[in-house]
């Protein structure tokens, strides 16, 4: 059996929940296909323990395709990522009180790495099925940034195993709080299932217009 590794976020910065553990741990059990089953794991909003959990894992489970999903509040789509930079310079305290400012995440490291999973096509279809979808050329500095670079630095002698990081807007109940766009737990699991079925079929990337002016 294939296995797929799919992980959110525990909550930060004084949110009572995370969107991205809540539509990631709904996938936990779910089988695109008779031979592949995801296994969702939830990550410490901690610098240095996130990336520890996030590497037993791959170790336990050998997937074939990971998707890493965090928050983003004010961003108004599902954000699909394109780089990780090898940069740490957090605003605020991560949920141990640590806040590195200007540091690496691998000293041995290159300065960024690219997502490996077919983002244009995936947003794409995600439009196509009215989902609001864009790539984004920046994941931050903070954890999300952390976990995604220290992914792809771990698969990097795995080119065969895609691997990406996703940013989703808040919650309607946080947003409601926080007068914010958001995106409902249902549309999140919706795309997500979308992105690991099209990730799933190894095919390379289309030509499709989604950079940036600004």
């Amino acid at each position: 059996m294939r296995t797929i590794l799919v992980t959110g976020f525990e909550p930060f910065g004084g949110e009572a929940t995370n969107p991205s553990w809540d539509a990631v741990q709904q996938l936990d059990g779910w089988q695109p296909d008779d031979e592949t089953l995801v296994h969702a794991r939830q990550l410490p909003c901690v610098f240095e323990q996130s990336l520890a959990v996030l590497t037993a894992e791959l170790t336990a489970l050998d997937p074939v395709l990971v998707l890493a999903i965090g928050q983003a509040g004010g961003r108004t789509c599902f954000s699909l990522e394109k780089v990780a930079i090898n940069y740490n310079d957090a605003r605020i305290a991560d949920n141990q009180g640590q806040q590195p400012l200007a540091t690496a995440t691998a000293d041995d490291g290159p300065a960024a790495y690219f997502s490996s999973l077919p983002l244009k096509h995936l947003v794409q279809q995600l439009r196509q099925h009215g989902i609001p979808a864009e790539v984004s050329f920046s994941a931050g500095t903070f954890v999300c940034n952390h976990v995604f670079y220290g992914l792809m630095h771990a698969l990097k002698a795995k080119p065969q195993v895609r691997a990406g990081f996703i940013h989703i807007p808040y919650s309607p109940a946080q947003a409601a709080r926080l007068q914010s766009a958001s995106m409902s737990t249902e549309l999140v699991v919706a795309a997500l299932k979308i992105c690991i079925e099209i990730s799933l079929l190894q095919q390379p990337d289309i030509l499709l217009a989604t950079g940036q002016l600004d």
